[in-house]
């Protein structure tokens, strides 16, 4: 059977793309699988990890995901904003350890009761602190450039870790979140740049506004955006933010 030319062209082009296609699903994560034990409890996490030079030490960004990403795959809470710090630009201007950890299903990064009558931090993210800790005795880290960043479930956890570990973060950078507004003296000397979205209906912009209307009542002086005509999504252009990236960068204890 003979093929005309245009079919030929048409096939070529579909068995190309099949190719591709699976090739680039088959390409690993720069981000690397990990798993830290504690207590005989276990926080699944991935890693980002610099060109390493063992004469330098490099900041640490931890990234804290949404109650969407919840799991035990080690995988979902790559979905959204994480692969942000993986480009090639990224990882060439602002080279570091980036962690995502993993909250379990059932749990969340923190217990953020408006009132500020919160428990104690829940068991991810005492793990989480564990980690850090863990990451601090390796000598690799440069202990004054340690950054945390989150969305939704992990805007609150950004807050949350912020108020309970005061003086370990260098800067924060919470999108569509909240915290305990009774404690934001707390953190009123560590930089902090609100993202959220106007139109939210999963997390209401208030939270954020209050948390901003709090810290600068404490003489501080937060960065806050708000996009107008976007809803809970508003991590998309946070963390596209080229200004944004390059602001966290700078910042040092």
């Amino acid at each position: 059977m003979r093929i005309s030319s245009g079919v030929s062209v048409v096939l070529f082009s579909v068995i190309f793309l099949l190719v591709m296609s699976v090739h680039s699903s088959a390409q690993p994560s720069k981000f690397g699988y990990g798993y830290f034990e504690e207590k005989g409890d276990t926080l699944a996490y991935r890693m980002l990890e610099p060109d390493y030079n063992p004469g330098r030490k490099y900041p640490l960004v931890i990234f804290l995901h949404g109650s969407g990403e919840r799991g035990s795959d080690n995988d979902a809470q790559l979905k959204w904003g994480a692969m942000n710090f993986a480009t090639p630009e990224n990882m060439s201007r602002y080279p570091a350890y980036v962690i995502a950890p993993q909250c379990p299903n059932d749990k969340s990064w923190a217990p953020f009761d408006e009132r500020g009558k919160d428990p104690e931090a829940t068991r991810p993210m005492q793990l989480v602190m564990g980690l850090i800790r863990k990451m601090m005795e390796g000598g690799r880290i440069d202990t004054n450039r340690i950054y945390i960043t989150g969305l939704s479930m992990g805007g609150f956890g950004t807050f949350d870790a912020l108020q309970r570990y005061p003086g370990l973060f260098a800067a924060a950078v919470p999108v569509c979140g909240g915290g305990d507004i009774t404690k934001a003296n707390k953190i009123a000397k560590t930089p902090v740049w609100i993202f959220q979205g106007a139109e939210d209906q999963s997390v209401a912009p208030k939270y954020g506004t209050d948390m901003l209307r709090a810290l600068v009542q404490t003489g501080a002086k937060p960065g806050f955006t708000q996009y107008p005509e976007v809803g809970h999504f508003s991590w998309i252009a946070a963390y596209s933010d080229a200004m944004m990236m390059a602001w966290m960068f700078r910042q040092h204890k």
